[in-house]
């Protein structure tokens, strides 16, 4: 697999489109941040990180999506890829893009480790862009 973040993200999208309750994904590093920062905004009801078995060196995310009671109609509506292996998009602290102004996420990896736009500014790091959510 050349780009496991956009694996992940199309993992979520395809689980949102058929309306399902939980997602389960192969885990790493930087995918069980991307699902500490979806957790803490607000995107997704609950993850629980598995244990890798014999055959799977990393082990498994599952993830409860988030729907509104009412209309089922799911937290995340949009997830785009911005930085990707073949073209990788860095900013500085400064010019950072917001999300639908301000109301959706843009997920950065900094020195500091990965954090939301929001974050990166308030400890003026830059880094690659690695996607938005709304």
């Amino acid at each position: 697999m050349t780009d496991p973040i956009a694996d992940y993200l199309t993992r979520l999208r395809n689980a949102i489109s058929a309306n399902h309750r939980i997602v389960e994904i192969s885990a790493s590093k930087i995918k069980k941040e991307l699902t500490k920062i979806l957790f803490e905004k607000g995107y997704i009801l609950s993850y629980k990180f598995e244990d890798p078995k014999e055959g799977d060196p990393q082990g498994l995310i599952k993830i409860a999506l988030k729907y509104n009671p009412v209309s089922k109609i799911s937290a995340i509506n949009e997830l785009t890829r911005v930085s990707k292996p073949g073209l990788r998009k860095y900013s500085h602290a400064e010019n950072l893009p917001r999300v639908l102004n301000g109301l959706g996420i843009a997920i950065v990896s900094t020195s500091k480790g990965v954090m939301t736009d929001k974050e990166a500014r308030r400890e003026n790091v830059g880094g690659e862009i690695l996607c938005y959510i709304n």
